[in-house]
């Protein structure tokens, strides 16, 4: 009987097995390292997928604002003109009106307020209050003026009938008269207002010429 021979080796062999191939459909995970740009800190957001956040931009025209701010000067002027040509117009009339309808009266002072200059410290006069009779009624008002009067003091003046508010000391009234000097600042910022408009109409007209000019160069 003859024996079979069976091989010996002296290692041992170790057989290994391949693992199937994947047949999923999904993608294999990309190496986020690999695809970073060389300069990117690990674990940096890829600039490609982040879009740029940008805020609303401001457009400052200086030219429109130019023009805002020289309409407001305009229209300032316009009405600190009116403003000083009323004023002045009405206290001509009441001068006026005083000299030539102004009848006697006496003004008994009831009390006098210190006015304050600019300052605050300095005393720039006194407001002084008083009463007076006219065609049987009595009126209480503010005298013009800033000079000091005793309490009880009786003051003599001059009053309008049928207007009790216009009432002057006689010292007041003799040293006024309508004068076209109320009328010199009026002057002054009508001539500035001139000149104002002028200078728009200056640049209003080399606005225009400048794309003209330009166009002719062209051609």
């Amino acid at each position: 009987m003859n024996a079979r021979r069976s091989d010996r080796y002296d290692r041992p062999i170790t057989t290994t097995s391949t693992p199937p191939a994947r047949t999923s459909s999904a993608p294999a995970p990309a190496d986020a390292d690999a695809e970073a740009p060389p300069n990117a800190a690990p674990g940096a957001p890829d600039a490609d997928r982040i879009g740029s956040l940008r805020g609303a931009s401001v457009q400052f025209d200086r030219r429109r604002v130019g023009q805002f701010v020289i309409g407001i000067v305009a229209c300032t002027l316009v009405v600190l003109i009116a403003v000083f040509t009323v004023s002045g117009v009405h206290s001509n009339n009441q001068i006026d009106t005083l000299h030539e309808h102004g009848v006697p009266v006496t003004v008994t002072v009831t009390g006098c307020l210190g006015l304050l200059g600019g300052s605050g410290s300095n005393a720039a006069g006194y407001s002084c209050r008083g009463t007076y009779v006219l065609d049987g009624h009595r009126y209480a008002e503010s005298l013009p003026g800033t000079s000091f009067h005793r309490p009880g003091a009786r003051v003599p003046s001059l009053a309008v009938p049928g207007d009790p508010a216009l009432v002057s000391p006689d010292s007041v009234i003799d040293a006024q008269h309508s004068s076209s000097g109320v009328f010199v600042l009026p002057a002054a910022l009508t001539g500035l207002l001139v000149v104002l408009l002028a200078v728009i109409g200056w640049r209003h007209r080399a606005g225009r010429r400048g794309p003209h000019a330009a166009a002719a160069e062209t051609r």
